[in-house]
C-alpha cells in the first residue's frame, strides 16, 4: 500500500480495535520520527491497521484514531471529528438547554484520543494527554473556532503527561496571560470556572447529573459535602433548600473558590479547611449526625501498582463518612480513580459499611455525565463512579 505518512509495523498481528497499542509490541521505525508524528501502522504480516499518532517515547507507542486508509488526517479530519462530538452535546443530548459547561471532546469516547475540551461559556479550555495532540493543536483551535466562533481558548498539558509522552507546553491563553474566570450555569445553579486558578480544567461538569439528582433530594435536611473542591454539591444542596450545609476541603484555595460560588447564588454554606479525617473522628466523637452526606475525592492514583493503597484509603474515608450520616440518611460516594473499578468500589463500600457497623441499601449507581461518553470497547475513558445510599440503620 502506497502512503504519503511515515509507516510502523508491529511485532506481531493485531485482533484488536482498541485504538492503544503498547510500546513492546511496536519495531522500531527504520527512521527516527518526532512523538507525535501521524503514521500509517501494519501488522506483521503487512495488514493495514489504521492511521493514528506514534510516539517512540511513550507507553502508548500507537494511538489509532483513523482505520479508513483513504481518508486524510488534516485539518479537515479534526474538524469533521470535533464537530461530530459538538452535535452529539448539541442534537443529541440538548446540553444547551441545561448548561453552558459542557464536555466537548472526552478523549477516546470520541475517537480523539489523548484530548480533552471542556466549554465554559465562552472558554473553551483544552487539554493534552498525548504528544499527537499537541503537535497538531493549530487544527484543534481551528476546529474549535467553527464551532465555537469567537471562543476564547485556554491550553495546557499536565506535567506528568509531558514527560511520559515527551513534550514541553506551558499554558496559552488566546488572549494572552491568563484568563478570565467564566460564570456558567447548570441546572439554574451558578459557579465560576477559573482553569487558572483551580483543579484540572477549571470545574467539574461530569457530576452535573449527580449534583441535580443529589440535591433534588435534600430540602429541608442536613448535608455535609467532603473534599468538597470549588463547592458544587455543597452550593447546589443550599440552592436546594437545604436547612444547613457544611463543606470541608483540605485546599485553602479552593475553598475559597466555593465561597465566591455560594454569593453568586445568594447562599450561605459554612465551609472549612480542614483534613477530613481528623475532622470526621472529631465530629463522630461529638455525636454529630448529618442526613446527607457527599464524598468526592481527588483522584488517588495514576499507577496501576497503587490500586490496593488507593482502595484502602477509600475503605478508610468511607468508614469514616458512614459514622457521622444518620439513620435513614443519604451518602452519597465517588471514585474518579480510573484505574479502580465499579465492582471493586462497591465492593469497598460493603466493607466499609461491615467495619462502620452500618447496613448500606444502594439506590443508584452511576457515573460521569453523558458528555463524557465512553466506546465498549475503551472501558478507560469510563473512569467516574457514583454510588447513591440510604444509611438504614
Amino acid at each position: 500500500m502506497n502512503t504519503p505518512y511515515p509507516t510502523v509495523q508491529l511485532k506481531n498481528a493485531w485482533r484488536s480495535s482498541h485504538p492503544w497499542i503498547f510500546q513492546k509490541i511496536v519495531q522500531k521505525p527504520a527512521t527516527r520520527l518526532r512523538p507525535g508524528e501521524i503514521v500509517d501502522a501494519f501488522d506483521i504480516d503487512g495488514q493495514f491497521i489504521g492511521r493514528g499518532f506514534y510516539n517512540g517515547h511513550s507507553r502508548i507507542a500507537l494511538r489509532i484514531l483513523e482505520t479508513n486508509p483513504d481518508i486524510a488526517m488534516d485539518a479537515a479530519w479534526f474538524e469533521r471529528r470535533i464537530g461530530d462530538a459538538v452535535a452529539l452535546r448539541r442534537q443529541v443530548l440538548k446540553l444547551d438547554e441545561v448548561s453552558n459547561a459542557w464536555r466537548v471532546v472526552h478523549a477516546e469516547g470520541d475517537g480523539l484520543s489523548g484530548l480533552v475540551v471542556d466549554r465554559y461559556d465562552d472558554l473553551l479550555v483544552v487539554e493534552f494527554f498525548s504528544a499527537g495532540m499537541w503537535r497538531h493543536r493549530e487544527w484543534i483551535y481551528e476546529a474549535l473556532r467553527v464551532h465555537f466562533p469567537g471562543a476564547r481558548i485556554y491550553s495546557f498539558a499536565e506535567d506528568h503527561v509531558q514527560k511520559q509522552e515527551s513534550f514541553d507546553y506551558r499554558p496559552v491563553y488566546s488572549g494572552g496571560g491568563s484568563p478570565e474566570p467564566a460564570v456558567i450555569t447548570e441546572h439554574g445553579v451558578r459557579f465560576r470556572a477559573d482553569p487558572a486558578g483551580a483543579h484540572k480544567t477549571g470545574f467539574f461538569a461530569d457530576q452535573r447529573e449527580n449534583r441535580e439528582w443529589f440535591s433534588r433530594q435534600v430540602a429541608g435536611k442536613r448535608v455535609l459535602d467532603l473534599c468538597c473542591n470549588t463547592g458544587g454539591f455543597a452550593v447546589y444542596a443550599a440552592a436546594r433548600g437545604a436547612a444547613e450545609v457544611t463543606g470541608i476541603d483540605i485546599d485553602e484555595d479552593v475553598i475559597e473558590i466555593a465561597k465566591g460560588n455560594a454569593r453568586l447564588n445568594n447562599v450561605r454554606p459554612k465551609f472549612v479547611q480542614a483534613d477530613i479525617f481528623p475532622w470526621l473522628r472529631d465530629a463522630a466523637a461529638r455525636g454529630e449526625q448529618y442526613d446527607a452526606v457527599v464524598l468526592d475525592p481527588a483522584k488517588m492514583t495514576r499507577d496501576r501498582d497503587q490500586v490496593i493503597t488507593a482502595l484502602k484509603k477509600y475503605l478508610d474515608m468511607n468508614k469514616l463518612a458512614l459514622g457521622v450520616v444518620r439513620p435513614g440518611g443519604l451518602l452519597a460516594t465517588f471514585s474518579c480513580t480510573g484505574l479502580v473499578a465499579e465492582d471493586q468500589f462497591l465492593d469497598m463500600l460493603r466493607r466499609a459499611a461491615f467495619y462502620a457497623g452500618r447496613t448500606v441499601q444502594v439506590l443508584k449507581v452511576s457515573g460521569a455525565g453523558p458528555d463524557h461518553p465512553f466506546l465498549a470497547h475503551v472501558p478507560e475513558s469510563r473512569y467516574l463512579k457514583a454510588v447513591f445510599c440510604r444509611v438504614l440503620d
